[in-house]
């Protein structure tokens, strides 16, 4: 996981349409709490707005094409999901915990909330979870304080750099300096998954070994074309950069 840095702006779409329909919600919470708070009743939400060709097309750009999550390039093989970070319409702060209701429903238009994920991350594994460090001070509807919260999982667009949560030991990732949301994170989200670590595995080895051509060859031609497709892994753009960049670390210290 990388630093996600979207543009300031929101999409028109969600300045407009999104933020009528996010008034509307907020006005229906606040004529019926008690039926939200214990799901009674809930909330519509309209995919074509958060879902726009617009917004998604940013999301890419921002992202490089890559999972928010586990960096995977989605265009090769899939189309991608528009993600919640926060999730709009319900949440779990353990995997088996009943739908804890009504959700940040006041977030689902929110440039800030949405990602670009894979559907192995989105669907399989992150889903409805959110837990926080300490769930009494989970922010229950739009009128809470959002800023009490300490989400246990790292945002990657959020004010911590996900670096300072997760590193990597050749192509397994580990919580950095015993970080709670590093390992919540690597755990909940199946960044340890058997098919994603394969496809690490093969980009750790070949700039492992790239980087043994660049101490070999540092003056021949072969030498310095390694060293800029090592320099190349590690920007943005670059699919499983931070596990790169760890690696480029430790083999600097070595």
């Amino acid at each position: 996981m990388i630093r996600v840095r979207k543009p300031a702006m929101a999409p028109g779409v969600l300045a407009g349409r999104g933020r009528a329909e996010d008034l509307n919600n907020r006005a229906l919470y606040e004529r019926e709490p008690v039926s939200y708070d214990g799901g009674a009743a809930t909330f519509s939400f309209d995919s074509s707005i958060y879902g726009d060709p617009s917004v998604k097309s940013l999301l890419i750009e921002a992202q490089h094409g890559k999972c928010a999550f586990c960096e995977s390039k989605i265009q090769h093989i899939a189309y991608g999901d528009v993600e919640h970070f926060r999730p709009k319409a319900g949440y779990r702060q353990h995997e088996d915990d009943p739908l804890g209701r009504p959700g940040y429903y006041w977030l689902a238009y929110d440039w800030s909330n949405l990602y670009l994920a894979c559907q192995l991350c989105n669907q399989r594994y992150k889903k409805n979870l959110f837990p926080l460090l300490d769930d009494r001070l989970r922010c229950r509807n739009h009128l809470g304080d959002l800023t009490q919260e300490q989400p246990s999982f790292v945002d990657p667009g959020g004010v911590d750099d996900p670096r300072d949560h997760i590193e990597f030991e050749a192509e397994q990732p580990r919580a950095r300096n015993g970080s709670l949301e590093g390992a919540a994170t690597i755990q909940a989200l199946g960044l340890m998954r058997e098919e994603l670590r394969e496809r690490r595995f093969d980009r750790y080895r070949m700039l492992a070994t790239l980087k043994n051509v660049t101490n070999l060859l540092p003056g021949e031609e072969e030498g310095r074309e390694a060293a800029r497709i090592l320099a190349d892994s590690v920007q943005d753009r670059a699919e499983y950069a931070s596990m790169a960049r760890s690696l480029m670390v430790r083999m600097a210290q070595s």
